[in-house]
């Protein structure tokens, strides 16, 4: 089979690079996105790896661009976007300019920040200054002024020992926070005694930190006392409390003065601020032009370093060696971008790669697009395929939507999904461009395809529902005929329509819409919906069992189709796929027009009863006039297949076990000749080496070979294998009645929606009805969308995803490999978008 149902083939390559052509050939191979490279120094300390020091270099750089970044940002400017102009990975010339560029850049954004931060704090004090002498107008009366020494500058200068002696008073002016004011006024009165004077006024603007930006709000105060020891003790609480001093002359006329003089200066002030601004805002917007491109030229420049960390030098220091895995369709690629790199660096002795054989396990690389890429996800979140098994995704993306639209069968819900899966669809060159939308939103854009085929799909089962918000559609009219008077129908409650007398014919596409008026919907559509669940389940399961064969011939496991994939096929065939013919036999043979007892409806035989019956041997007696089986050997037939299905336990729990121990018994041991001893032997000259590893896919398998195991764990394993199989076949199958259980819940919520919503609207009275109904039509749209769209549809997802973990991919999926994570300059970039 190709690569499209499997995991692509991986090649173990070894590369052989010249040191001057390391970086461009690097480049190139994270320009392609398609090598994974090994780390060839596992022993080494990365602090002493060869090119530590570019990285650290490296890192130098993204610090100054962040913290350019961040200076943009906090000036509101733009910074373009490049996704449609990414540019390639800087030339190692090229970045010293780069380097002596973020250097000048920096060195000159600090010093603007610097000296911002400084007139900022010098307008600061300013603006405190003219807001003490402002609001201090009041706090001095002509008393006041008698008895204070004019000489007093804010506590300071002046004969302080002269004014206390003629017992004048001193007072200090400052501004404080205003959340320390209750605390900073109880202090002054603890240690004054009661002796201190203090007069405050909050400011009604609030300033704003020069460090930070944020808004403060302060208090201006005035504190009056008396004496030098108490004047030391106000200021070393002021200090305490963070409280700003300034002088604060006591003439009414020194005051007006100083205050013209600190306007004058603050003018002055604001006008070099301004200017300071106007730079870093020309600054900021000629670097932004180019920040991003800097950005991702250092990040892939970065990562280059990063990867030729992982290469080991030889022992000439002359070339460089690498080991990488590559898909073999990309091979020609790797030597392509091998050889531009050489070119670009015009080196004349070129790279070379070799494909080298291993018995390791290569990685799993799934090629995807834009449709599959979600839909593989579901299948990576439940494990990463062992290598070159088959891949579910691809069935999965018909699969998943069915079986999610038979839970959410609603023509009207259908369309939401669908049209909001169309709109992501359409529009996914712009959404994609959105950064910042939120892990949610980034689940819903990457499964909208997922999303669109759910919608539709769930407008198909709305159709063969006839459901559309809880209503059914008369497209076709009705193939049911009434054929009763209007007395007998008005008068019998418990009248019942005969199919073979009422019903003409079948209806053309679904359900007849006239089981919306009849009493017994919900049991025809609990009988009908249940009996799709089981024949839906007991489908899927067969196709996965049919899964595994493809695996065994791929894997050369021939014998694995006779002692597993037989036996398991068998006995799900011939219990529960018996029990779906018996569905399909009984719809067939038992009918209304037949005269014969036995076939009409009401002798129907219940196929549950049946199956139990079947696995337990045992009879039913049937009604006067019919049949307890439904055809003659039916007895016989259901005790051969309980039978072999019986015989197919012990065929699947000791059968593999014993062929293996027979194989053992067979084999001739294998005596190593002594150039086989060590891989890293040096070849003498002339001789050819030997592979070094299996050509065969039976050891590329992942989990599958069981050489070295001890028997007694074989027979513990298949033992454990046999009795889980067995179970999980009846569980399994009683677990796809939730499509049945969620379809039904999911019709009954709509119904109960509209009937307890929609219709009180449409039963209010003409006039006062026109404005109610238009509010409960928004109620009911909302919980149409919040309960029945939302949280419904998130319910059966969950449902449809364990649906495909358990009971489908447990029948052939290993998932017991790792992912290929590919040396991609895309991926790292939109990997740090994401964080």
């Amino acid at each position: 089979m190709g690569d499209m149902f499997r995991s692509e083939q991986m090649a173990l390559c070894q590369m052989f690079i010249q040191p001057e052509a390391a970086y461009t050939s690097v480049s190139e191979l994270g320009e392609t996105g398609c090598v994974q490279f090994r780390d060839l120094n596992c022993t080494v300390n990365v602090f002493q790896r060869k090119f530590v020091t570019e990285v650290r270099r490296c890192d130098e750089l993204e610090r100054k661009i962040r913290y350019i970044e961040t200076e943009i940002k906090k000036d509101g400017i733009a910074l373009p976007d490049i996704q449609d102009d990414i540019p390639r990975a800087p030339n190692p010339r090229e970045i010293i300019d780069l380097e002596a560029h973020l250097e000048k850049t920096e060195t000159e954004m600090i010093e603007l920040a610097q000296n911002e931060v400084n007139m900022k704090s010098n307008y600061l004090e300013l603006t405190e200054l003219r807001k003490v002498l402002e609001n201090t107008q009041g706090f001095f009366s002509d008393q006041e002024v008698l008895n204070l020494d004019t000489s007093n500058r804010g506590g300071a200068g002046g004969d302080d020992a002269v004014a206390q002696h003629r017992g004048r008073l001193g007072f200090v002016a400052g501004v404080i926070n205003r959340e320390r004011v209750f605390g900073f006024e109880r202090m002054l009165w603890r240690i004054s005694r009661g002796n201190v004077f203090l007069k405050r006024s909050d400011l009604d603007e609030p300033l704003n930190d020069p460090a930070t930006g944020h808004p403060i709000f302060k208090t201006v105060f005035v504190a009056f006392f008396q004496g030098e020891q108490l004047k030391n003790r106000i200021k070393k609480v002021c200090t305490g409390f963070h409280a700003s001093l300034y002088p604060c002359p006591s003439s009414h006329i020194e005051r007006e003065e100083m205050v013209k003089n600190v306007r004058t200066r603050l003018e002055d002030l604001k006008l070099v601020l301004s200017q300071t601004e106007d730079h870093r805002s020309r600054v900021l917007a000629t670097v932004s032009k180019n920040l991003p491109s800097w950005s991702i030229m250092v990040k892939k420049m970065k990562a280059i370093y990063h990867t030729l960390n992982l290469f080991n030098m030889d022992v000439t220091k002359k070339c460089l060696i690498g080991e990488c895995w590559v898909p073999t369709k990309d091979l020609h690629v790797v030597q392509k971008a091998l050889s531009d790199g050489s070119a670009a660096v015009g080196s004349t002795i070129p790279s070379f790669l070799n494909v080298i054989d291993t018995h390791e396990q290569p990685p799993t690389f799934n090629r995807t697009n834009k449709f599959t890429r979600g839909f593989q996800n579901l299948i990576d979140a439940y494990g990463i395929a062992s290598y070159r098994e088959c891949n579910p995704a691809l069935y999965t993306c018909i699969t998943f939507p069915f079986l999610f639209a038979v839970m959410f069968g609603d023509l009207g819900h259908g369309l939401i999904l669908l049209l909001f899966g169309a709109w992501m669809v359409l529009s996914e060159n712009k959404l994609s461009r959105i950064k910042g939308g939120g892990e949610i939103w980034n689940i819903f854009f990457g499964g909208r395809y997922i999303i669109l085929l759910m919608g539709l799909f769930s407008c198909y089962t709305g159709i063969i529902y006839n459901d559309i918000f809880s209503k059914s559609m008369n497209l076709f009219g009705t193939n049911w005929v009434n054929n009763y008077n209007t007395s007998t129908v008005l008068s019998n409650k418990h009248l019942q329509m005969s199919p073979n007398i009422s019903a003409q014919g079948v209806y053309p596409l679904g359900l007849d819409p006239i089981w919306q008026l009849a009493d017994n919907k919900i049991i025809f559509l609990n009988s009908f919906k249940m009996k799709l669940s089981i024949i839906i389940g007991v489908l899927h399961m067969i196709f996965g069992v049919c899964m595994s064969v493809f695996n065994f011939v791929h894997f050369k496991r021939y014998s694995s189709i006779l002692l597993e994939f037989v036996p398991q096929i068998l006995f799900l065939m011939l219990l529960f796929g018996y029990m779906c013919f018996m569905m399909f036999f009984k719809w067939f043979k038992y009918n209304g027009f037949t005269s014969n007892q036995p076939e009409t409806p009401g002798c129907a035989p219940s196929v549950l009863i049946m199956f139990i019956n079947m696995m337990l041997f045992k009879n039913t007696p049937p009604l006067a006039g019919c049949k307890e089986y439904m055809f003659e050997s039916q007895p016989e037939l259901q005790k051969a297949f309980v039978v072999i299905g019986l015989l197919c336990i012990p065929w699947m729990l000791l059968g593999k076990p014993l062929y293996i121990k027979m194989t053992r018994s067979r084999q001739v041991a294998h005596v190593k000749h002594n150039g086989e001893l060590t891989g890293n032997m040096e070849l003498a000259e002339g001789e050819t080496p030997l592979p070094t590893g299996s050509t065969g896919n039976e050891s590329a398998g992942g989990a599958h070979g069981h050489d070295d195991e001890p028997m007694s764990e074989i027979y513990i394993h298949q033992a454990i294998h046999t009795i889980e199989y067995v179970l999980s076949t009846i569980s399994h199958t009683a677990s796809y009645l939730r499509l049945w259980a969620l379809s039904l819940a999911h019709a009954q919520l709509s119904e109960v929606l509209w009937n307890m919503v929609l219709s009180m609207g449409l039963k209010m009275p003409p006039y006062t009805g026109a404005i109610g109904l238009f509010i409960i039509f928004g109620a009911w749209c909302l919980f149409t969308l919040a309960i029945l769209v939302m949280m419904e549809g998130l319910s059966a997802f969950l449902h449809t995803l364990r649906l495909h973990w358990v009971e489908f991919m447990s029948k052939f999926y290993e998932g017991l490999g790792y992912a290929f994570q590919p040396f991609s300059f895309k991926a790292i970039i939109d990997g740090e978008e994401e964080e």
